[in-house]
């Protein structure tokens, strides 16, 4: 007997006002297997992820459910059906702790201590670090990632569908998770993966369904591909190669931490140790560590969100400002891309151009008047320049896939020619071709004189465009090593701080 399909999409379409998201498309899934769907930002992914999960209802087209079709109308009725989905913009409860959050999809049944035990055996097996008791709005967007991902986990899936899921997690750990997914896909899960790593494609997933501006353009085996050849099918050409030119010489001294530390903020939070950091103009420091380890508090005490810290422990052009305000530290020339996009780095139901308002005021007057027609240019600008795709400069934020949002934050920071750039995850969720852009944008400011500072999870991102690199871990940062000395194996290593152990080692030999 044949086994029927474990899902099948037929002619899905889905209009918006501004946009066509979804047109046409089909899509066959079977038992077991893990497939891929591909696709630029704004190609029509997540959108099709959401009709599937039931928090999207399509226009036109017919869903098959293990043979069956069903009309989804809700993500509670695809649970109950078997499907389970990690969104990229996460669906928790700040005020929640995390087994709050996942007892709420789950079987009242079961008690919040059961939830909770189950959720630690879950996140051990799984090799993802979550906390049950932590309250949500302490947690860094990676560690809230792993809570969503064990969340899905706990319902033991027939179709598992993961958007961008390893973007949180060490070499060793996306290895552990892959492991993972193959023994599900071996018990019979089906999972959807997407993502923008397409090594990670090439070496896990089946199947791929490409899609472009909503329509499905081809569908290959990935493990028969390169990656400049799924590039070609997902944005029609090979993204452009960075050209990373070794550093003009050291600049002068831009940003230096001095012993830097600072006790939590919160109870779940992580204290900073003895952090001490020289960035100079002209160079990119890259920043790698698994989430939840210090960056966030690191990036607050930078940004200014936490003026805390001791006096003289942050110093900009040798400049005191360890207790000054975002602002002016904006006006000495530090600009500061946050890793959580909506919340933060824009307000979701501003239009664009109010957005730009955040951080850019030169349309602001000393009487605090808005002169609204350069707001709008400014805005209009960004949107050509790093095209993003949107509906104008009056779109809402909210309305902008993940990776567009993305392009138009990190431009409106790169326009503004800053001093020194700070900047958290700068191609999450990112397609090739815009990653290769903004990533190419950096490498440009740096050798305009610029000097950044880049946290990422992202090992690849941070090879590809870092002259030197520290660790962190704990709260504690590495010493900083330059790329000759850097391996994969290395920095892995160290994100679980075993430089000290090194450092302790090289002193006894």
């Amino acid at each position: 007997m044949i086994q029927p399909l474990r899902l099948q999409l037929s002619g899905i379409s889905k209009q918006y006002p501004a946009v066509k998201a979804n047109d046409g498309v089909h899509l066959s899934v079977a038992p077991g297997q893990i497939h891929a769907v591909l696709g630029e930002n704004g190609a029509g992914k997540s959108t099709l992820m959401k009709i599937i999960y039931g928090a999207v209802q399509p226009d036109e087209g017919q869903v098959l459910w293990n043979g069956q079709a069903v009309s989804i109308r809700s993500p509670a009725q695809a649970r109950q059906l078997g499907i389970s989905m990690v969104y990229q913009h996460f669906s928790l409860f700040d005020t929640l702790s995390a087994a709050e959050n996942v007892w709420l999809g789950l079987d009242k049944s079961l008690s919040l201590a059961e939830v909770t035990a189950r959720i630690s055996a879950v996140a051990q097996s799984y090799g993802l670090a979550v906390d049950p008791a932590r309250p949500v709005h302490t947690l860094s967007v990676g560690e809230r990632q792993r809570v969503e991902i064990v969340r899905a986990l706990m319902t033991n899936p027939q179709l598992l569908i993961l958007d961008e899921p390893t973007s949180v997690l060490t070499p060793q750990a996306v290895q552990t998770l892959f492991q993972t997914l193959r023994k599900l896909a071996e018990q019979g899960c089906s999972i959807l993966y997407i993502s923008h790593k397409l090594d990670e494609i090439r070496a896990l997933c089946h199947h791929c369904t490409v899609l472009r501006a909503g329509r499905v353009t081809g569908e290959v085996d990935p493990r028969g591909q390169s990656n400049a050849e799924l590039s070609r099918l997902m944005i029609g050409a090979e993204p452009p190669q960075l050209r990373h030119a070794a550093p003009r010489g050291s600049g002068a001294l831009a940003l230096e931490l001095k012993g830097l530390s600072l006790p939590k903020a919160e109870p779940f939070g992580t204290a900073l140790e003895g952090i001490a950091l020289r960035l100079h103009a002209g160079e990119i420091l890259g920043v790698a560590g698994v989430s939840g380890n210090g960056q966030q508090e690191l990036m607050a005490a930078l940004s200014g969100e936490d003026a805390r810290a001791p006096r003289g422990s942050v110093q900009l052009f040798g400049q005191d400002i360890a207790q000054a305000s975002a602002r002016k530290r904006r006006r000495l020339g530090l600009h500061f891309v946050p890793e959580e996009r909506l919340g933060r780095g824009a307000v979701p139901t501003l239009s664009l151009a109010q957005n730009t308002l955040l951080t850019r005021t030169e349309a602001v007057n000393a009487a605090g008047w808005i002169s609204q027609g350069p707001v709008q240019r400014l805005a209009e600008e960004l949107i050509a320049r790093f095209k993003v795709k949107a509906g104008g400069a009056g779109a809402a934020a909210k309305s902008l896939s993940g990776g567009n949002l993305q392009k138009f934050i990190v431009g409106r920071e790169i326009d503004a020619k800053p001093k020194v750039l700070v900047i958290a995850q700068p191609t999450w969720g990112v397609d090739v071709g815009a990653a290769a852009q903004i990533r190419g944008e950096l490498l440009a400011l740096r050798d305009a004189g610029c000097a950044l500072l880049v946290v990422s999870e992202e090992l690849d991102e941070l090879f590809e465009i870092s002259d030197r690199l520290v660790v962190m871990a704990n709260g504690r940062v590495s010493p900083a090593i330059t790329m000759a000395e850097a391996t994969v194996e290395k920095i892995g290593a160290w994100m679980s701080g075993l430089w000290q152990e090194e450092g302790a080692q090289h002193a006894q030999a």
